[in-house]
């Protein structure tokens, strides 16, 4: 799937022809109205708003009669979860097309253009955009053409990401439902024995000052099988002499990105890239340090301090996009040794009101997304 969604030809043969088979497909399918199909960065991952919506249904007792089924890239690596298929085979286009519902944080349609007959399409969307999207991205000359977002619903944290996701994406400003993402409800209220239980996880002392640092990907930079890398300019023995040993670095490389920079092996940095829980690593940080990630808008509502490292802003923006300049929202740098610096002499007041002013500018609701989101749901249903 990288490759085709890297190169417009193929792309565009696979859109048109897997779009047509699955409409006739289609005629023949008949709809199922006890079924909910859901799915987290199109089968990767069991987590995000899919994952709090599917956990609170669980125990709702009007949905006792529905069978609540994820897709999964690799179903065998997610044992918590029973009613589970493999995605991008027969069945489960079949599935996609039998359900009711829809409940993702990207896509269900695998990079096609079909719908079922009854289906009623939730999206929660992955965050709140500071990179350009959807038909207002800057795209190489070899990238898939843009398509209009064709969901019921898109959820939204704030009037900002409304403006941002109707124009870009091209979703009637009607659909979006202002709820917040249901993923950051448990960020709110969290307790000291919740992070003292995440830290002894993670083999964290509770003397050690914890920095996440989670850069977004570089969708240009890529390997020879047209895989996102990253390679970040810090200098860790540096860090270490300015930070010194009571700070300790949470590394979280997104997603997207197969190979990333080597870590040095000391105590000082712990590559958390495969850890399940984003939300469990921002309890259990201080700081956040990022760039152009949406991490920023989530990480937030934590009222805790926020830097960016922006140190490839011009590239950055030029090549990807960006909405607002980062660099004027929060403190940081565009250099390793003063941000380190920045890091370890910061007036934590002041951090914090900053992180306050960004969060009541650009996340307007949060705390009750789960719920709102469910009851929505609900309602659709007639429930």
């Amino acid at each position: 799937m990288e490759y085709i969604k890297h190169h417009a030809m193929i792309n565009e043969m696979f859109y048109t022809i897997g779009s047509a088979m699955i409409s006739t497909m289609n005629l023949f399918v008949k709809p199922d109205d006890h079924l909910i199909l859901f799915n987290s960065f199109g089968g990767k991952k069991y987590d995000d708003s899919p994952k709090a919506i599917y956990e609170f249904m669980k125990n709702d007792s009007r949905f006792a009669e529905y069978r609540l089924v994820w897709a999964f890239h690799e179903p065998e690596k997610h044992p918590e979860v029973i009613d589970k298929i493999k995605t991008d085979n027969f069945n489960y286009f079949l599935t996609a097309l039998k359900a009711r519902v829809w409940i993702t944080n990207s896509s269900i349609q695998r990079g096609l253009h079909f719908c079922g007959k009854h289906t009623y399409r939730f999206n929660s969307w992955h965050g709140t955009p500071m990179k350009q999207m959807g038909r207002d991205k800057k795209n190489t000359e070899n990238a898939p053409r843009y398509r209009a977002n064709s969901d019921d619903v898109m959820l939204a944290q704030s009037k900002y990401e409304i403006e941002k996701m109707s124009e870009a994406r091209q979703i009637p400003r009607e659909r979006f439902k202002m709820f917040g993402l249901p993923r950051n409800d448990e960020l709110l209220g969290v307790t000291k024995e919740k992070v003292r239980m995440i830290r002894n996880m993670l083999e964290i002392p509770d003397c050690k000052k914890v920095i996440l640092y989670a850069p977004t990907f570089r969708e240009y930079m890529l390997d020879d099988l047209s895989q996102c890398t990253l390679s970040v300019p810090i200098d860790f023995q540096s860090w270490h002499e300015i930070l010194g040993d009571q700070f300790i670095v949470l590394f979280r490389a997104h997603y997207e990105v197969a190979k990333h920079t080597e870590l040095p092996k000391d105590g000082n940095w712990l590559d958390v890239s495969t850890y399940p829980h984003l939300n469990e690593l921002m309890m259990a940080a201080d700081i956040l340090v990022s760039d152009y990630s949406s991490i920023f808008f989530d990480y937030s509502i934590t009222e805790k301090p926020m830097f960016h490292f922006a140190y490839d802003y011009d590239e950055y923006n030029r090549k990807r996009g960006l909405y607002f300049d980062i660099r004027k929202e929060l403190s940081g740098a565009c250099v390793s040794d003063e941000l380190a610096r920045l890091i370890a002499t910061m007036d934590f007041e002041n951090e914090v009101a900053k992180c306050k002013a960004f969060r009541d500018k650009y996340v307007e609701a949060y705390g009750t997304a789960t719920q709102q989101s469910v009851e929505w749901i609900a309602k659709q249903l007639n429930l």
